[in-house]
This record gives structure tokens, sequence and C-alpha cells, in this order.
């Protein structure tokens, strides 16, 4: 009987020792989702505005024939939504639920893949933190500073985008 392969990426048998990570920014901070979960980084184009749609979803965009909602993760995270510039970038993201849903998240700017240790990830601040806690995976060291590592499951689940979370703190 073959041993298991290690690495697998639907059960792994261990947490990797490091894992890659896509950063970008919103305003002046930067965050991180998983590399795993991207499936790939496109310029902001416009989209198409959908009537009733919760307020973090901007709209559609057609991705190779495919209709791909687009979450403005600044309203997502309660802040105020930016104006895209040419820097502005719609990450893809297909999620890990069983549905494997694909969306696109509309971000400032794309900064690099880093390669983060898990011993550099520590938890998430139980207060202070700008993000909502469940949205936040842990906080990664990165080239001195701090990266938002977000939990994309809870960031894009489909029952909770119609909540928007208001932040006393907004317009970063």
């Amino acid at each position: 009987m073959p041993a298991p392969l290690r690495g697998d990426a639907m059960q792994p048998s261990t947490p990797p020792e490091r894992a890659q990570y896509l950063t970008f920014t919103l305003g002046r901070e930067m965050f991180a989702i998983g590399i795993l979960a991207i499936k790939e980084i496109i310029q902001f184009h416009g989209l198409t505005k959908v009537p009733m749609m919760p307020p973090s979803v901007r709209g559609v965009i057609n991705l190779r024939g495919a209709v791909v909602p687009v979450v403005d993760l600044a309203v997502r995270l309660g802040r105020a939504a930016g104006q895209a510039t040419r820097r502005s970038c719609v990450v893809i993201v297909e999620t890990a639920d069983p549905a494997q849903r694909v969306m696109g998240v509309l971000v400032d700017s794309v900064n690099a893949v880093l390669e983060i240790a898990a011993a550099d990830i520590e938890p998430a601040p139980s207060f202070g933190a700008r993000v909502p806690g469940e949205f936040i995976a842990g906080m990664g060291r990165a080239g001195g500073r701090f990266v938002i590592v977000l939990q994309t499951g809870e960031v894009l689940s489909p029952g909770r985008l119609a909540t928007t979370f208001n932040n006393h703190t907004q317009g970063t």
C-alpha cells in the first residue's frame, strides 16, 4: 500500500513549516491571502453593477465567460469605499468550501508573494484590531512589519456578505 502523499491540498498531515501569501494593500495597511486560494490577478477595468446587492459587492465581471462577483474588500471590512486607481486590482479567489466559489476581491494594489514561516504568524489581537477578529487568520511578520493574514472563507462567506461591519475608524 503506498504511503499517503505529503502536502495533499485537501487533507494535509501536518501544517507546513512555511507558506506563501499574496500581499496587497488597502489604504496604508498590508493584508495577505494564502497563495493556494489565488487563481489570478487582473487589472481593474470596471464592472457591471447588479441591483439589490449588498454594499460590499461592487458588481460582477466577465472572466472568460463566467460571471464573477467582485467584493470591495475595504467596504467588507467596514471602511469607506476607495477610488479605483490604475494600481487597483481584482484578485480572483477560489474559496475552500465544498462549493469552491470563485469571487473577485478589489484591492488598492498588489505587492508581492511572500513566504512566511508558521512560527512568524501570531494570533490576532483580541482588541484594537481594525478588522473583525473572525476575518483574521493571524498576524504575519514579514520584512519588519506585520501583515494581516485573512480568513478568506469568513470574509467571503455568502451568508455573511450582506453584513458590513461598522468601524469607528473608517477612511484609512
